[in-house]
């Protein structure tokens, strides 16, 4: 077994085209994300993650903490601006090209390469440039199944082979400390060591122990904050989860564009030699078919979004560089080229148009904000007033802009709540607040809430919006109408879950847990 630790392949191990073509894609994809990077306007997610960074914490209201951590550590290094928080995710195809490189490599070098060439030629790490809880996910996922191929081909359970354990293990955790998803590689590690590796239950077990911390910190963070990452991932954004046809329809067809079409044709073509080689690959058998069935039962009653299965993307395209005949491989990487290089042109298709371009598209109004976010701030502010939005997407990006955490007014919905968590609305009694909101706005909402209550509105690139201004806050009518509501809502937190503290619960009616 080699013993090479070289990050990437040399030219020696396989063709000079082969080289070529790696060294080719990798640059060309690295240029167009950044480039994506240093132009594209902030997205609603990046910018409430954003503020992540601004207070990192052990954990967050929706997710676990790791992105925060990330954008923290960017931030005291690199700086805030938009470049550097989505440089983690611009260098991410290439940190895991090396990763499956280094995982594959002892089982076969060039086959290996063409793995890593497979998926950087796949559409999405072209323009995958903004930054998301699934970009430490998919890293230390990475990380952890690299860790333990290298440790099964260890012939024996010797100190390395444990050590290799172990280090899967810790980035297992650190894996679930950015989502929970890490749960479906769990699934995947169990499933492979009871079926397939039973004399290894050892390994397994050291694996788990290592990865405990991560889960650790996580429960001890949902104690003592309301179990906000439980309510808002198994119980308020459920509510609606029923049967429906169309999910599962959508789910293979997103997969169907995933696995691009000429890949999936191959696959299909060749699926005899995808069984074979899922007879001698076992590890990378199950970290493609185990997700697969996990996310199809899934979608049975969820819509399965597109970045829920990134984490397991690679490994698909890694199985097939080892199951296609040899006459295949450049096939393949030919249609892949092909299909990413209509997602090439499709980008510089959006660089070439204008904001006028957009003006009758219904997402018109979201892109006016996205790229005119300080010109509509410098309409809405107004000295001596505290600036609010309507929606936890907007406050976030008119933060960003003003580097100001921006509260939001309102009960909002299930998602990013992390204003529960900062936010102490009784510091505005008496103060004049300004809402701003792209809807005509109905002032009997508003009114029980203040002393008066006026609205103006303003045209920003033919982008109609309202400014709400109200004068003496009514903190005590606000809690009731509002705080309440949100309560009533999104805390109904089971009775058998323990809790040492809950930042709303606390300021809302000066207890742990609230009496319904």
């Amino acid at each position: 077994m080699s013993q090479n630790h070289a990050v990437l392949p040399s030219p020696q191990d396989f063709p000079d085209t082969l080289s070529r073509w790696l060294l080719g894609v990798g640059l060309a994809s690295l240029l167009l994300r950044l480039w994506i990077a240093v132009s594209f306007p902030i997205s609603g997610d990046e910018a409430f993650f954003y503020w992540w960074g601004v207070y990192p914490d052990w954990g967050y209201s929706d997710h676990p903490p790791m992105v925060g951590w990330l954008i923290a550590l960017v931030r005291a290094t690199l700086g805030d601006s938009i470049w550097a928080i989505r440089l983690p995710a611009v260098l991410l195809p290439l940190g895991l090209g090396a990763a499956l490189w280094w995982a594959l490599k002892p089982v076969d070098r060039v086959r290996a390469a063409w793995a890593v060439l497979f998926f950087w030629l796949a559409p999405l790490n072209w323009v995958y440039a903004i930054i998301t809880t699934d970009t430490p996910l998919i890293f230390w996922s990475m990380l952890s199944v690299a860790a333990l191929m290298r440790a099964e081909r260890r012939p024996q359970l010797d100190r390395a082979a444990y050590g290799l354990y172990a280090v899967s293990g810790v980035f297992l955790g650190c894996a679930f400390l950015s989502k929970y998803f890490s749960v479906v590689l769990g699934l995947t590690y169990l499933v492979y060591f009871v079926f397939y590796r039973r004399e290894r239950l050892a390994g397994l077990a050291l694996l788990v122990v290592c990865a405990l911390p991560g889960p650790a910190i996580n429960i001890a963070y949902n104690m003592s904050h309301g179990w906000s990452n439980i309510m808002f991932n198994v119980y308020n954004r459920n509510e609606d989860a029923t049967f429906e046809w169309r999910k599962p329809l959508l789910y293979f067809v997103m997969m169907a564009y995933l696995i691009t079409p000429a890949a999936l044709w191959l696959a299909l073509k060749h699926r005899k030699a995808l069984v074979v080689t899922a007879r001698s690959q076992r590890l990378l058998a199950c970290l493609v078919v185990v997700p697969l069935l996990f996310f199809t039962l899934l979608s049975a009653k969820k819509v399965i979004g597109l970045h829920w299965v990134l984490s397991f993307y690679p490994f698909g395209f890694a199985f097939l560089a080892f199951a296609l005949p040899a006459d295949k491989l450049k096939t393949c990487a030919k249609g892949l080229a092909v299909f990413a290089g209509l997602h090439v042109l499709v980008v510089a298709g959006l660089y070439m148009t204008t904001l006028d371009t957009w003006r009758n598209a219904k997402i018109y109004p979201q892109i006016v904000r996205s790229i005119k976010t300080a010109d509509i701030l410098r309409q809405a502010n107004a000295p001596g007033t505290v600036l609010m939005g309507d929606s936890y997407t907007a406050a976030s990006i008119y933060g960003f802009e003003r580097r100001q955490y921006m509260p939001v007014f309102g009960v909002g919905k299930f998602h990013a709540r992390q204003d529960d968590m900062l936010v102490d609305f009784s510091l505005y009694q008496g103060k004049t607040i300004r809402i701003i909101t792209p809807d005509k706005p109905a002032l009997e909402e508003f009114q029980p809430y203040f002393q008066n209550v006026t609205v103006q509105d303003f045209m920003q690139d033919g982008v109609p919006f309202y400014v709400v201004e109200g004068t003496a806050f009514n903190y005590p009518a606000y809690r009731e109408g509002v705080l309440g509501v949100a309560f009533r809502h999104f805390y109904n937190i089971p009775t058998w879950l323990p809790m040492t503290g809950c930042p709303f619960c606390e300021r809302y009616c000066g207890q742990v847990r609230c009496p319904r």
